[in-house]
């Protein structure tokens, strides 16, 4: 499903940035097929149950995984070890994009996380 926003946002960036979050959109879209889509806090995201799952977006020098949680982060482990992260998010770099099975597991991670809630 297109989403303009999300579409505006994309067309925007420039490459190779577009086609790794091109690329994670696709992934994430595989992962999540019945989630919605929006943006938030200006980048694109998937939003489940009204709340944000996996947000992504392009920077000057990288990319970067929003799980919309600290505590996923945290929880993450040493599975984020080879990443830089910050209290909200992973950076990685545009030619070097997140494995899906980590993302899979960042997912998991905030899905059960919402459903603690």
């Amino acid at each position: 499903m297109s989403t303009p926003a999300i579409d505006a946002y994309l067309d925007a960036v420039v490459e190779p940035h577009r086609s790794t979050l091109i690329a994670m959109r696709a992934m994430l879209r595989s992962i999540l097929p019945d989630a919605d889509e929006a943006m938030k806090y200006g980048m694109p995201a998937f939003i489940v149950r009204g709340k944000a799952v996996a947000g992504y977006a392009a920077f000057k020098g990288h990319c970067s995984y929003f799980p919309h949680s600290s505590a996923v982060i945290e929880r993450a482990g040493d599975a984020v070890a080879a990443y830089e992260t910050s209290k909200g998010g992973l950076r990685f770099a545009p030619d070097r994009p997140l494995p899906k099975v980590l993302v899979k597991r960042l997912v998991r991670l905030r899905l059960d996380e919402l459903a603690d809630m």
